[in-house]
């Protein structure tokens, strides 16, 4: 095979796709830089059609920790289960691709992205869609791309193609969008509260982008495609299509528009179903038991093909929904917050038959999430969690570690309320959203997001704004289209498009769009957007009815802080050596936690304020300065001949000379001053070099009336000079002194 390579450029990057030389026995590889971020993306089919009634497609994201010159962390030192960004990108991969394979392909699919190099300023996640797009264009592979996919930030009102993580950081949008030269077919969006009309305008640019990236490809796959296998599509046994089409096809048709609970209208059409399927099995004639599970399998298939066709042809043609709500309709809604007594906070949403509990924790910051992927994110600290049991859909399942669907709904919803959020300035907590979904009838992703702002508010956390979710549908038949407000399973599962919306009363906070058509134009997406707009208006205003804005302190239940900021380099007082002082601290406060961060900025945490203040307290001592002009209440801690040493706050002594005792002649200091004694003393003095603090109870007191200063003897000078190199009697030479320089030094625990 001759190598291929190629280079061009994009929107000032450079994109270099090569082929033939690396994984040759792949169906088709390519190996793509864009910059200095290369990807190997490969595509591999069986050679024969699975027995499955759904498409086996797999697609893997592998995040190298070498591509960014890092080992692995934990005992093994190696690369684990995929980390929850590496989960979520194989997921932005896998949807815009998964809609362009044929209906009825079954050959099992594999789609191996691996990281091989990672510049953080060019998106590795974007550069393994488009060299899985390639890979699956230049393989043997039956596939109807190219598709493609693009970043787009907003920064000082001007869109950005693929911005830079600094960009990123001040973008007022961060939008995902993928699809085919002819239209959009997936979109992942975090936004700052922006308008419909920007969304959409954003939307548009990156389209555009995806066209100039698929022609890339186009030119890769004129040179570089292999010729394509040929498969066989799956098809239902036209024996078993004409048997159910004469004996059941009607009454299945009526139990689609059974009216009443979700349990009602799905019991009424699996009684027709099941009976069909035994129908099927015993009426006509199977050579082999393996012939026979295949038919009972096909006529299950073949009627919930007749289901799915009626739930369109009444949304399209009658504009019926299943339960008879109009298009634009939002089901029944029920807010409800402080639900838990002992959670930070509480709250519960139900719309219809889907309803979500969510429960906010707050905790310290050093109870951030540690990230370990490749992007630059060190931790977070603020987790949205969705949990999805499965008798929330009434079934038995397995119960375990979270799958890729409860880790994407997680992340939907996080990106949605991230853009409320106080910073860690205003707000130093970390903070855990928990949704539980109770009951599923569709929407739940959606659900957990407001029931989360819910939560939120009651905890106490300063959120500039409500946010609230809604999931929209489309139908389309021919030319024509129906757009649905709220959908429902059924609605969901058998319409060409899922597209969620968050956000808040100002604008869009967070999109999420999966279609399973080739691709949706703008004039279906503008209306889409002003439907949810109207929907989301209406979900506010009931989410209102149960808490209208934050509560003004945190539960008491909840850790409570304080924040104070010290100069860095007063961080190592606070620590102390081995971590000693800081110990101490937690020991003496009752386990009080205590975050320090490099710039000086300390978080102190306890359910008991006067702990708080407690450790306060101690830090600002620790870190205290004293200045000149400064009063204080100070402790005598040592008495010397001709001096004193006073503590004025914790760690820091002060000299206190005979001479600055008093305005009258004090022969022995000794005399007035014993250990433990407390005195009010004021700085006069503050040595730049060495920090050492010399202070004057005398000033603290009224100057005599006609007062003036004795003058020293030329002899006691004499004197005070001849002893400087053991024990100054004088505050001016105690810099000679050792026991002096260790009592001026800050002192260490």
């Amino acid at each position: 095979m001759e190598k291929f390579k190629k280079s061009w450029n994009f929107h000032g990057r450079t994109i270099t796709v090569e082929n033939g030389e690396i994984a040759k026995q792949a169906g088709g590889a390519v190996l793509v830089r864009y910059d200095d971020t290369v990807v190997l993306s490969t595509a591999t089919a069986s050679s024969q059609a699975k027995d499955t009634d759904f498409f086996p497609l797999t697609v893997v994201y592998n995040e190298k920790m070498y591509a960014k010159g890092e080992i692995p962390g934990g005992f093994l030192r190696r690369e684990g289960r995929p980390t929850e960004h590496a989960t979520l990108t194989a997921r932005q991969i896998d949807r815009p691709i998964r809609p362009l394979f044929a209906e009825g392909f079954r050959n099992e699919v594999q789609i191996v992205n691996t990281v091989l190099s990672c510049d953080p300023d060019c998106d590795s996640g974007m550069t393994a869609l488009f060299g899985s797009s390639l890979a699956l264009c230049v393989s043997n592979i039956p596939f109807n791309g190219p598709v493609a996919g693009v970043i787009i930030g907003k920064v000082d009102g001007e869109l950005i193609v693929n911005p830079t993580e600094e960009q990123i950081a001040v973008s007022t949008l961060n939008l995902t969008v993928a699809g085919t030269k002819d239209a959009i077919n997936m979109v992942e969006a975090g936004a700052k509260e922006v308008s419909e009309e920007e969304m959409l305008e954003a939307l548009m640019k990156g389209h555009e982008c995806i066209k100039e990236l698929c022609a890339i490809q186009d030119e890769v796959i004129a040179a570089c495609a292999k010729p394509k296998m040929e498969v066989v599509l799956y098809e239902v046994n036209p024996d078993i299509r004409a048997f159910i089409d004469a004996n059941g096809k009607d009454r299945i048709i009526a139990a689609v528009s059974t009216h009443g609970t979700k349990e009602e209208r799905y019991g009424a059409i699996d009684a027709v179903i099941e009976e069909m399927v035994e129908r099927v099995s015993t009426e006509l004639t199977w050579d082999s038991e393996k012939a026979l599970e295949k038919a009972k399998q096909q006529a299950r298939e073949y009627s919930v093909e007749i289901e799915a066709g009626e739930v369109r042809r009444l949304i399209s043609e009658d504009k019926v929904r299943p339960d008879g709500r109009k298009l634009d309709e939002l089901r029944p809604l029920d807010s409800q917050v402080d639900l838990l007594p002992r959670a930070h906070g509480s709250a519960m949403f139900t719309r219809g038959e889907t309803q979500v509990i969510s429960v906010t924790t707050l905790g310290a910051l050093g109870d951030a999430q540690i990230i370990e992927d490749l992007t630059s994110a060190t931790e977070k600290r603020f987790m949205h969690q969705y949990n999805f049991p499965p008798f929330s859909v009434g079934e038995v399942g397995r119960m375990g570690s979270p799958g890729r669907r409860e880790i994407g709904h997680g992340a939907l919803g996080e990106r949605a309320l991230l853009q409320v959020l106080p910073s860690k300035e205003e707000f130093p907590y970390t903070i855990r959203t928990c949704a539980e979904v109770t009951e599923s009838n569709g929407s739940s992703s959606q659900a957990s997001i407001c029931a989360g702002t819910m939560s939120l508010m009651a905890a106490g956390v300063p959120i500039k704004a409500m946010v609230a979710g809604v999931a929209m549908g489309l139908i389309t038949v021919g030319d024509t289209y129906s757009i649905l407000t709220d959908i429902q399973g059924m609605e969901d599962h058998y319409g060409d498009m899922d597209f969620k919306v968050a956000g808040t009363r100002q604008g869009i906070t967070a999109l999420q769009m999966d279609i399973k058509v080739d691709g949706i134009s703008e004039a279906i997406l503008r209306e889409a957007l002003a439907q949810a707009h109207k929907g989301r208006m209406e979900i506010l205003d009931n989410m209102e009815t149960a808490i209208k804005e934050p509560r003004e302190d945190v539960s008491k239940w909840a850790p409570k802080f304080a924040v104070l900021h010290i100069p860095t380099d007063k961080i190592r007082d606070v620590i102390g050596t081995g971590g000693k002082t800081i110990n101490q601290i937690i020991e003496d406060c009752d386990q009080v936690k205590i975050d320090v961060e490099e710039d000086g900025t300390i978080a102190i945490y306890h359910m008991n304020r006067d702990m708080i203040n407690k450790a306060k307290a101690i830090i600002e001592d620790l870190t205290r300065e004293a200045k000149v002009g400064d009063v204080y209440e100070a402790t005598v801690s040592e008495v010397r001949e001709s001096f004193a040493f006073v503590t004025i706050f914790q760690g820091t002594d002060a000299l206190l000379h005979v001479s600055e005792v008093s305005w009258e002649r004090t022969p022995n200091i000794g005399d007035v001053l014993h250990v433990g004694d407390k005195v009010t003393v004021k700085v006069i003095a503050v040595d730049e070099a060495t920090g050492k603090v010399k202070v004057s109870a005398r000033e603290c007191t009224p100057k005599p009336e006609g007062y003036v200063e004795p003058k020293k003897s030329s002899s006691s000078r004499n004197n005070s000079s001849n002893r400087s190199s053991s024990r100054s009697s004088k505050g001016e030479s105690y810099s000679s002194s050792k026991v002096e320089r260790r009592v001026f030094r800050r002192r260490e625990d």
